[in-house]
């Protein structure tokens, strides 16, 4: 029973995306493991707060993420 647990800075993506992404994973593990699996694939998007993850020693806001995503380039 395949279990993937995906962690999102909140804010950054919308509910549509979300269930894009769950649809889409579910729909890889599925192609790697056979269709007999995919009642049994679990998706969990789980959202952390802005400005509670860090990379490289640098907090990491919702704001940095949509700069980043729309070409900005890294601290």
């Amino acid at each position: 029973m395949p279990f993937l647990n995906v962690k999102l800075i909140e804010g950054v993506f919308t509910a549509e995306q979300k269930q894009e992404m769950v649809r889409k994973l579910t729909d890889t593990m599925v192609s790697i493991e056979g269709e007999n699996m995919r009642g049994v694939t679990w998706v969990v998007v789980e959202e952390v707060k802005s400005g509670e993850w860090g990379i490289g020693g640098q907090t990491l806001t919702t704001r940095d993420v949509k700069a980043l995503a729309a070409g900005a380039k890294a601290a």
